[in-house]
C-alpha cells in the first residue's frame, strides 16, 4: 500500500476500521497509508468515535463522575451523550449501545433521572430493568418511568389486541343465540350486522326486523383463563408480554381472567388487570421461585375444570420441590383443566428455562414451549378450541 495512492474506498475502509478499533489503532492505521494520505476521521466520525468510546473505550472518563444518582452534574453529560447517540445511529444500534452502557458503566441509578428517561429509546431490556428497579425510583421520576413503560405497552398492545380479541371471540363461537328476550342479553353487533338491509333513510336509523340474544346458558360454561406468572429476576420480557395479554383478556366479558404472580410468595394481581401499566408495576421482580406453591393457589381458583385454561409462565427454575411441581401439574391436567407451560423468553425471544424440568413436563403430554408474542393469539385460539398443542411450535 505504501507505493500506491489510496482510493476513496480505501480511505472509507480505513476510517471504518479506525472507528471499530478505537483511538489506540490511530498510529498503526496511519503507518499503513502512503505518507500524507491518511486523513483521519471526518467531523461526524469524530463525534461517533467519542460517543462509542464513552462505552467501549479502555480509558474514557465521560461517565467517571456519573456513578451516583445523587450527583446532579452527571445528568447533563449523560443527556448530551444520549442525544448524540440518537442523532448518529439507527434505533437498533441505539438500543444495543444503551444496554451496553448500563452493563459496562454501572448507570442503573442514572436511569431514574426523569430527564434521562425521556431521552432513552424504548426497549424491552430497559423496560425490564426499570420494573426491577421500580422500588428505588424517586418520586420525581415515577411519572417518567410510567410513561416509558406505557410506550412499550402501547407498542405491543397495538400489535396484539385486535388479534387476541378476534381469536378468542372466534374460538368461543358466540353465534349461539336464544329466542328468549332480555335487553341485557342483546347481541348488538350481530343484530346490527343482520339488519343493515333495514336501514330507514327517513328516520336515519336501522329498524331491526329481528333481535338476536346471547344464550344465557352459555354463561354457566364461561371460560376461566388463569395466568400464573413467575416474577423472579430473569422474567422481565415474559412478564411484560404476559401482563399485556392478561389485561386484554381481562377486558373481555366473554372470559374470566385471573392473574397470579409468584416467587416464593403468592400475589393475586387480578384487581390491577384494567391497566397493564398498573399491572406491571404490581410485580415484585426478584427473589426465589416456589412454583408448586403457586399452582396450589391457582387450583383454588378453578370452579369448572373443563372450561379452565391454565398458563404457567416460568423459567422452571424451581427452588421448592420439583416433584411437587410435576405432581400439581398432573393434578390440574387430570381434573380436566387445559394446562400450557410457556417458557421464559429473553434477549428478543430466546428461550430461557430449566431443561430437565421442561423435559419432565413434556413427557406428561403437557404443551411446554417458548411462544413468540406474535403467536399468542393463535395459541389462545387453539387452546380454547381444545386442539392438540404439543406440536404447536413445530408448525
Amino acid at each position: 500500500m505504501a507505493n500506491n495512492s489510496l482510493t476513496d474506498t480505501d480511505k472509507q475502509q480505513i476510517s471504518r476500521w479506525r472507528l471499530i478499533l478505537g483511538e489506540e489503532a490511530e498510529d498503526a492505521l496511519k503507518d499503513t497509508a502512503p505518507e500524507g494520505e491518511y486523513g483521519g476521521l471526518s467531523e461526524k466520525q469524530v463525534l461517533m468515535d467519542q460517543t462509542l468510546s464513552a462505552i467501549y473505550g479502555s480509558s474514557d472518563e465521560t461517565f467517571s463522575n456519573s456513578r451516583s444518582a445523587g450527583n446532579k452534574k452527571s445528568s447533563p453529560v449523560l443527556s448530551k451523550w444520549l442525544g448524540n447517540l440518537r442523532s448518529l445511529f439507527d434505533n437498533e444500534t441505539v438500543v444495543v449501545v444503551q444496554n451496553d452502557a448500563i452493563e459496562r458503566k454501572g448507570l442503573k441509578q442514572l436511569l431514574l433521572e426523569p430527564e434521562l428517561l425521556e431521552s432513552i429509546e424504548p426497549d424491552m431490556n430497559m423496560a425490564s430493568l426499570l420494573l426491577e428497579l421500580k422500588d428505588q425510583i424517586p418520586s420525581k421520576s415515577k411519572e417518567s418511568a410510567r410513561h416509558y413503560i406505557k410506550k412499550i405497552v402501547e407498542k405491543i398492545n397495538s400489535l396484539l389486541e385486535s388479534r387476541i380479541r378476534s381469536s378468542v371471540t372466534a374460538s368461543l363461537n358466540k353465534k349461539s343465540h336464544s329466542p328468549l328476550p332480555s335487553a341485557s342479553a342483546i347481541d348488538f353487533k350481530y343484530t346490527i350486522s343482520r339488519n343493515l338491509k333495514n336501514f330507514n333513510k327517513e328516520v336515519g336509523s336501522i329498524i331491526p326486523e329481528r333481535v338476536w340474544f346471547y344464550d344465557r346458558r352459555a354463561k354457566s360454561s364461561k371460560w376461566n383463563i388463569i395466568l400464573d406468572i413467575d416474577q423472579s429476576g430473569s422474567m422481565g420480557e415474559s412478564i411484560i408480554f404476559s401482563s399485556i395479554m392478561a389485561s386484554i383478556l381481562a377486558s373481555m366479558s366473554s372470559v374470566k381472567t385471573n392473574i397470579v404472580a409468584f416467587d416464593t410468595e403468592i400475589m393475586d394481581l387480578t384487581d390491577l388487570s384494567s391497566d397493564p401499566v398498573d399491572l406491571l408495576f404490581g410485580f415484585q421482580m426478584g427473589g426465589g421461585t416456589d412454583i408448586k406453591k403457586s399452582i396450589e393457589y391457582c387450583q383454588s381458583l378453578v370452579t369448572d375444570p373443563t372450561h379452565t385454561l391454565f398458563f404457567l409462565i416460568s423459567d422452571l427454575d424451581e427452588y421448592g420441590s420439583r416433584n411437587g411441581l410435576l405432581t400439581k401439574i398432573q393434578e390440574l391436567k387430570d381434573s380436566g383443566v387445559t394446562v400450557i407451560v410457556l417458557l421464559a423468553i429473553a434477549d428478543g425471544g430466546k428461550a430461557y428455562y430449566d431443561k430437565t424440568t421442561a423435559s419432565e413436563i413434556a413427557k406428561m403430554s403437557v404443551p411446554c414451549f417458548a411462544c413468540p408474542p406474535e403467536r399468542l393469539p393463535e395459541l389462545l385460539a387453539g387452546a380454547l378450541m381444545k386442539h392438540d398443542l404439543t406440536g404447536f411450535m413445530k408448525k
